[in-house]
């Protein structure tokens, strides 16, 4: 039966309890039940809802001064935290919150139902003062308990900020019954958030999230404060054991839950695609600090706001170190195993890394300026080689790459690259001796050929990762000379180019690495020279690639004969480094939740030219097409984007290519021409020209077999004036677009739902973002 709002001994009973925990709420309210009074007595469901709202209203209102106010607030924020989920999954109800509940136990209608506030922002009004209420989650700054309770509405919750960092400079005394309330806190506020995954992805990323919406709206008073303190909170984050080995083991971390729970709010307010607006802080060239700017930059969400603005190197410092320090805590090998703990929310931290960067070009020049970077660069590169063979990590590898694929847009990214790699991470990838240029080639080759199907179209990226700092790579090892030309010997036998229609664009890219290199830095990378005089004969089989049908059909035919994506024979691997496991796939029945397809690279990246004195400037598609002759920019321009979404190049494929009835594409004659005769290899074959002669006759006089004296020889060779003239360096710049707009939000969710499992808040629900799949 409806109960009456009135009845509050019957109400009161759902949140007087004492002892319950998060848990015991999910054990005691059953989803069935909820689905129950949801279709059976809706009015009942309504009621609740409204009445624990009202609760949370009136404990902000009064503080929260006595123990049993601060039991009903947190069970009415358990009891919420339990119920929206069930609200959000019915289109019916999804409107229930933004609705104004007509004079309902406000003593009859004296108020006037005009402006009475929709009750999802009174929720979220009600939580942000909770999160600010002195003694209960906030240490009062009252000595004496007696009649001198602080108001909450007086209090400038800016002297409260949860921790020391950006724009605060105290940091309060830890209180372990602070933290958890401010947990419960944020979880209801995550939940509050999460109405995201019960719509379907769309390609319009304006559909903005009400909740978000208002929540960092100048509504809320607390918006900068609560800002300060999630991001602070993190960023001071260390959660080592204070140094001393196994105290994680000892006492419970009552501060890790916190931590988790505030990056995941902050990535979710940050959730915004920066690709509609028109922000003056995108290209790095306003001067003067962004505070100066009378119009604030961009958009109404004061938390991409404010992030935008963060401009003191110090403020810098402490965020980069403290995203560098959790982000390599799980490398942390010391020589007592387990006697660090490890931390789990390293997707989180790559989320809030990538906003940074893409919202405050500031930060992203602050990163790169100094070799602090590599910090960050090492922990994605372990990233992503341990989770290259795993299914349900195909998200993890994305974000790593997309990382690296924004800060390879900027020189000085390839600069640091140049600085000797000495931290022996145990990583599963061939011993070397080298710089951190060497690490990454060698972690990309292994991704290339013993990752699984599914991260193909990373292909691309992950090559234009490696052509945008080759310009400036000074020296490669040996090692990571030999795994470039596998690749190039891989890409370029006959059944892998014929097999796809967009696969020749690795070879283009690879070939312009190597050009890259000759051109701008022939001196230090003798040993990539050395390897391509070796490998000669992969660049004659391209200069001579039959473009006949019958050869066409007979490299496909070998293509039924080695299934295999990518020899893994000739690769001379060498051993491991010691103390690494090798990458494991998924535990069967792992779950995974599903993505969106990435845009091509060709909608991901923007071409620049790098003029004389380094500085860029941005190619019209058009003008790109003029380059001199001989070194067209790839063939990307006109390829076809790996994700399939329709696009204009489908449509002169089907002229150059003929789709047979099934729809299959078939390669053709006129099809190879197209691009063959574009394939940048006049550098390489005049190197050849004047080398291969030379050490030849060294071998011959000397008798030579050794690889050493050889090296001596081009270590002193140059090729001044005897290579054609330098090609203009091309840069693909990431540029922001709503399709990667859309990835970020189904990312981050489906990393929320997975790693919300205690209380599993989301789990059964009916989400519409993404389909939750096991491996």
């Amino acid at each position: 039966q409806p109960v009456e709002a009135t009845d509050d001994a019957f109400w009161d009973q759902f949140w007087a309890d004492t002892a319950t925990s998060v848990q015991d709420v999910f054990a005691l309210v059953p989803a069935a039940e909820i689905r129950a009074v949801r279709e059976e007595s809706p009015s009942n469901l309504a009621t609740l809802c409204y009445k624990a709202v009202e609760k949370l209203v009136q404990g902000a209102e009064s503080g929260c001064h006595t123990e049993k106010e601060r039991q009903i607030v947190l069970n009415c924020c358990r009891l919420l935290t339990r119920i929206l989920p069930y609200i959000f999954e019915d289109p019916d109800w999804r409107g229930f919150f933004w609705s104004t509940v007509p004079g309902a136990g406000r003593g009859g209608g004296d108020e006037d139902d005009e402006n009475a506030r929709p009750l999802a922002e009174s929720l979220l009004l009600a939580v942000t003062d909770l999160l600010f209420c002195p003694d209960f989650t906030v240490q009062s700054h009252r000595r004496s308990t007696v009649d001198t309770a602080e108001d909450i509405h007086s209090i400038d919750s800016c002297e409260y900020i949860w921790e020391a960092g950006v724009g605060f400079a105290h940091s309060p005394q830890p209180n372990y019954i602070h933290d958890l309330n401010r947990t419960e806190l944020l979880k209801l506020l995550l939940t509050c958030f999460s109405e995201a995954m019960y719509l379907p992805p769309s390609s319009d990323s304006s559909n903005t999230n009400p909740w978000v919406q208002f929540f960092c709206s100048t509504e809320n008073r607390h918006a900068l404060p609560l800002f300060t303190s999630l991001l602070n909170v993190v960023c001071a984050y260390d959660p080592v054991g204070y140094g001393i080995p196994y105290n994680h083991l000892l006492f419970s971390d009552y501060r890790e839950p916190l931590v988790e729970e505030a990056a995941q709010v902050l990535i979710v307010t940050l959730d915004y695609d920066s690709s509609t607006s028109s922000s003056p802080t995108v290209d790095g060239t306003t001067t003067g600090t962004a505070m100066d700017d009378v119009d604030p930059p961009g958009p109404d969400n004061l938390f991409v706001n404010y992030l935008s603005r963060i401009h003191r190197e110090e403020d810098f410092q402490f965020i980069l170190k403290g995203v560098a320090r959790l982000l390599s805590n799980p490398l942390v090998q010391t020589y007592l195993p387990n006697s660090a703990k490890k931390i789990q929310f390293h997707q989180e931290l790559l989320v809030l890394f990538w906003k940074l960067c893409d919202f405050n070009k500031k930060f992203l020049f602050f990163v790169l300026k100094s070799s602090d970077v590599l910090d960050i660069l090492v922990p994605i590169l372990y990233f992503l080689n341990d989770a290259r063979a795993d299914q349900s990590r195909v998200g993890l590898m994305h974000i790593g790459v997309f990382i690296l694929l924004l800060l390879s847009g900027e020189r000085n990214f390839g600069v640091r690259l140049n600085k000797p790699y000495s931290v022996r991470v145990p990583m599963d990838i061939p011993v070397f001796t080298g710089t951190h240029a060497d690490l990454l080639i060698i972690v990309f080759h292994k991704i290339i050929t013993s990752g699984h199907q599914r991260l193909q179209p990373l292909f691309d990226c992950l090559l234009t990762i490696v052509v945008n700092v080759s310009p400036y790579l000074k020296s490669l090892s040996m090692v990571a000379a030999n795994k470039l030309l596998h690749l190039l010997e891989a890409f370029s036998t006959t059944w892998f180019l014929f097999s796809a229609v967009q696969n020749h664009h690795l070879v283009f890219f690879l070939l312009e690495v190597f050009n890259n290199i000759i051109q701008y830095q022939f001196d230090g990378n003798s040993n990539l020279v050395y390897a391509v005089i070796r490998k000669r004969n992969v660049f004659h089989q391209l200069a001579n690639l039959p473009t006949d049908s019958q050869s066409i059909q007979k490299g496909l035919q070998r293509k039924k004969k080695s299934p295999e994506p990518i020899s893994r024979t000739n690769s001379q691997d060498g051993v491991s480094m010691e103390g690494s496991r090798p990458a494991a796939p998924a535990e069967p029945g792992t779950l995974k939740t599903s993505l969106v397809a990435t845009p091509g690279i060709d909608k991901l990246t923007e071409k620049s030219q790098v003029s004389e004195d380094g500085t860029m400037r941005s190619l019209e598609p058009e003008a790109s097409q003029l380059s001199p002759e001989g070194n067209p920019p790839t063939a990307l321009s006109d390829g076809e984007p790996w994700s399939g979404e329709a696009s204009h190049s489908r449509r002169d494929r089907r002229r150059l290519s003929s789709a047979s009835s099934s729809g299959q594409w078939t390669p053709t004659p006129d099809w190879v021409m197209s691009w063959k005769s574009k394939l940048p290899l006049q550098t390489i074959m005049r190197l050849l020209q004047v080398l291969v002669p030379q050490v030849e006759k060294i071998c011959i006089d000397k008798g030579l077999t050794d690889e050493s004296e050889i090296l001596k020889f081009l270590q002193h060779g140059t090729l001044v004036g005897l290579l054609p003239v330098p090609h203009p360096i091309l840069i693909r710049k990431y540029q922001a677009n709503s399709g990667t707009a859309m990835w970020f939000r189904t990312y981050m969710w489906g990393v929320i739902y997975l790693r919300n499992v205690d209380p599993p808040i989301w789990y059964d629900t009916d989400v519409k973002l993404f389909e939750i799949q096991r491996v």
